[in-house]
């Protein structure tokens, strides 16, 4: 079975991220316009940290950097929405090279004690990989709502 598919499928979730901020100002990324107070900035960080990092570049390969670098990317230091993008695609082109070399049939080569992740550990990396997909979709369609209430602009919008 061809991972390609997949493959496709979270680099077309990440494209998806980065169009939504495309164009954005300092103060529109790191405004609150939902409930639970988060912005942006933060989810950026979030997906940077919480998802390229954790899952990919320390859970998927093992990455003694990432492991040692691990931390709540939503409670990251501020920053500005630009050097949040940065950071997201900075982890994206770490995440591109492991997933270019592993195994994907193979199991993570490190998983998180229960204080850090409290489940069980993912028999392939296959599971991490769609793990991330779903994290990067949902949260490109919170940034969507974000957005068009910033500015009006809208993803996709059918009709």
């Amino acid at each position: 079975m061809s991972d390609a598919p997949l493959l496709a499928q979270l680099a077309s979730a990440r494209t998806h991220v980065l169009r939504t901020v495309e164009g954005l100002n300092n103060d529109q990324m790191r405004r609150a316009l939902v409930p639970s107070g988060w912005t942006m900035t933060q989810l950026l960080n979030h997906l940077a940290f919480d998802d390229e990092m954790f899952w990919i570049s320390a859970v998927l390969d093992g990455d003694d950097r990432a492991i040692a670098a691990l931390h709540n990317g939503w409670a990251s230091e501020p920053m500005t929405g630009a050097e949040a993008v940065t950071i997201y695609k900075r982890e994206i082109a770490r995440s591109e090279a492991i997933l270019a070399a592993v195994d994907l049939n193979a199991p993570p080569r490190w998983w998180p004690p229960a204080t850090v992740f409290d489940a069980p550990p993912m028999s392939t990396g296959r599971e991490v990989v769609f793990r991330v997909l779903a994290e990067t979709s949902v949260h490109a369609g919170h940034l969507d709502i974000v957005r068009e209430l910033i500015d009006g602009h809208q993803h996709l919008v059918v009709s």
